[in-house]
């Protein structure tokens, strides 16, 4: 696999892209990375990324299976290939973009359907109800939404949650092409540290992702050392 981080070329006029990305949905900016990889125009998505911007310049994290070409000559592409080397009992820092949801049947039609996890927790504690003075602060909110997605699934895939950091929130409509209805999702970045219980089944974690939304730039979870 590859690990690349992209950002535009300063060698060439990018501003006019720069302007683009910074008013583009996640939907729009994940049609413009699957152009560094269009050897094989019917292959499935095999890659996830995530945007941090730099100093308000587009920037992008990407893993992929396939090496990005970009044959555009708009993008600088810092690449490396991925082998993280991971033990038992190892921590690591985390950083994350998480859709965090959860999941349940339709009383009406049987289905699953998936629900914003910090809207569920307002809505199951009166949050609206209560007056602003007593009701818990909206960072608070984000916090045990944060924790209570991602502690569980980190302990499902091979690694357990030490402490966490929940900020920027967002909620988000993208519309894609060719269909009528919008998709809305939230965001909430998610930081802090873990310790690897069973390595095998966390690099699995760390090359497919967590969570959905991972086409509209959610799921990459960043690690590094501590």
């Amino acid at each position: 696999m590859y690990f690349s981080r992209l950002r535009l070329r300063t060698d060439t006029d990018t501003r006019s892209l720069a302007q683009q990305l910074c008013q583009q949905s996640s939907y729009s900016e994940h049609q413009q990375l699957w152009r560094l990889f269009d050897d094989n125009p019917e292959a499935k998505r095999d890659f996830l990324f995530r945007r941090t911007d730099n100093n308000g310049w587009p920037q992008f994290y990407l893993l992929s299976n396939r090496q990005p070409v970009d044959r555009s000559g708009v993008w600088q592409i810092d690449q490396r290939d991925y082998h993280p080397k991971l033990q038992t009992g190892q921590k690591l820092a985390f950083s994350l973009r998480a859709n965090p949801v959860v999941s349940r049947k339709n009383a009406h039609s049987g289905k699953r359907q998936r629900h914003d996890l910090v809207m569920d927790i307002k809505t199951k504690t009166g949050w609206r109800e209560q007056s602003p003075a007593k009701r818990p602060h909206q960072a608070a909110i984000w916090q045990q939404a944060g924790e209570q997605w991602l502690a569980p699934r980190l302990e499902r895939t091979g690694a357990q949650l030490n402490c966490i950091t929940a900020e920027h929130y967002q909620q988000h409509t993208e519309s894609k092409r060719n269909q009528k209805a919008a998709i809305s999702y939230s965001s909430l970045d998610l930081s802090g540290t873990l310790t690897i219980a069973d390595p095998e089944i966390f690099l699995t974690l760390l090359t497919q992702g967590i969570g959905p939304a991972k086409g509209l730039g959610c799921g990459l979870l960043l690690v590094r050392r501590i």
